[in-house]
Order: structure tokens, then C-alpha cells, then sequence
């Protein structure tokens, strides 16, 4: 059974959630009930003709930057340096690009326009920051999430060019690591980031892991490589 949120700032446990991941419905996207809910270890996902669905899913799927794997395949593309990475230079484009992307298996996207308006505020305050790559002055890849204190929430990512959003997550991750980030919250299992060393943990495990993580400050405002 969903719970249906109201005005309030609140959120159920997590360990009331539904098998499939879903926590809550309702609510809205405001920069504090936001925020809240990664603090709580839950985050939204529906789409365009649904209420907001509050998911908190179970195993969680997250990368700790410390075992990033790079895919054979990848190094000659890093030893070239093709992409120049940039950080919050470019967020709303980045978020527009991930929005229209199309995936497989997908019909449309989970990111609508309230969605699109509530990260960009969530960038405006220092919360939320995008990672570019560009190659010969255009934008070819990227991706965008969420800080707070020792963890980063990674949102989505799009590319134009072959292997850019991988050269961008790549040099986030490495960052990440040397500034002692070492939850990275990729939400749901995928294959691509498997093969980066993402792994699938249980959601208690998550919750004491983001707990400590969260003890730390946050890195708010614009990030420079």
C-alpha cells in the first residue's frame, strides 16, 4: 500500500515500501521536501500522467567510487582525451538533453517539466550539479545529480557522441573519490553501470551507509575540476 503525503514534510519509513520499490504518492517537488527525501534514502519517479511516486527500492544499486571499474574498452578513448569536462557550466542544457533522450524500452521520459524546474532550483542552490563533456566547443555528453555531505545521487545522463557521458561519469566518479565521496546512489540496477562496478546492496545497508555519509557537510554551490 502507497502512502498518500500531505503538506506536510514527512515521509513514511522506507521499510514500508512495496516490493517493487514504490513508498508514497503525492507531495511535491520543492527544494525541501526534495532534499528530505534523499536524506531519508528515498527519491521520485513516474511519468507524465501520474501522481509523484516516491520510491526507496530494495536492494539499492550504488557504485563506491573507490572500486570504479573502467571497461577495457573505454582507455583508449580517456588516453586520447577526445572530451574537455567541465562541471556546472552547462546544467539546464544537460537536464534538457537527458529529458530527450530517447531509451530503450522506454515510451517517454520520467523527467517532466516539474521535475526539470524543481532540479534546476535544486542546481540554483547548490545542491544539484551537472558534469559536461564537450568536444570542439559543442556539448556531447553528460549527467546531473544531487549532493549532500559524503554521497552523490546520480540522476540521469545523455550522449551525442560515442562513449561522452561514459568519459564524463568516469571523471566524476575519480573526483568524487579524491575529495572522499564514496556513495554514489545510482538508484536502480542497469547493466551500463554494472560494467563501471555499480552493485546492488541490501537497503538497509544503504540507509546506515547514507547515514554516515550524511554526517559530513555539504559541498554546496558550483563545482570546478
Amino acid at each position: 500500500m502507497l502512502y498518500w503525503l500531505t503538506s506536510e514534510l514527512v515521509f513514511p519509513p522506507v521499510e514500508l515500501a512495496e516490493d517493487w520499490g514504490g513508498l508514497a504518492l503525492g507531495g511535491d517537488l520543492s527544494p525541501r521536501r526534495l532534499l528530505l527525501a534523499y536524506r531519508s534514502g528515498i527519491f521520485p519517479w513516474y511519468d507524465e500522467d501520474q501522481p509523484i511516486i516516491w520510491h526507496a527500492p530494495d536492494p539499492r544499486f550504488v557504485l563506491f567510487s573507490h572500486k570504479l571499474r573502467i571497461p577495457r574498452s573505454l582507455r583508449p578513448t580517456l588516453n586520447q582525451q577526445k572530451f574537455t569536462i567541465t562541471y556546472d557550466t552547462a546544467f539546464h542544457e544537460v537536464i534538457r538533453q537527458c529529458q530527450q533522450t530517447q531509451r530503450p524500452g522506454q515510451p517517454g521520459t520520467w523527467i517532466t517539466e516539474e521535475m526539470l524546474t524543481a532540479y534546476c532550483q535544486l542546481h540554483e542552490l547548490g545542491y544539484a550539479h551537472s558534469v559536461e563533456a564537450w568536444k570542439d566547443g559543442r556539448l556531447a555528453g553528460g549527467l546531473y545529480g544531487i549532493s549532500l555531505g559524503r554521497a552523490f545521487f546520480g540522476e540521469s545522463m545523455f550522449t551525442r557522441e560515442n562513449d561522452a557521458s561514459k568519459v564524463a561519469f568516469v571523471a566524476k566518479v575519480l573526483d568524487l573519490q579524491e575529495v572522499g565521496i564514496n556513495l554514489i546512489d545510482c538508484q536502480v540496477h542497469t547493466p551500463h553501470l554494472e560494467r563501471f562496478g555499480a552493485e546492488e546492496i541490501p537497503r538497509s545497508q544503504y540507509m546506515q551507509l547514507l547515514n554516515e555519509a550524511l554526517s559530513y557537510p555539504t559541498r554546496k554551490g558550483k563545482w570546478a575540476r
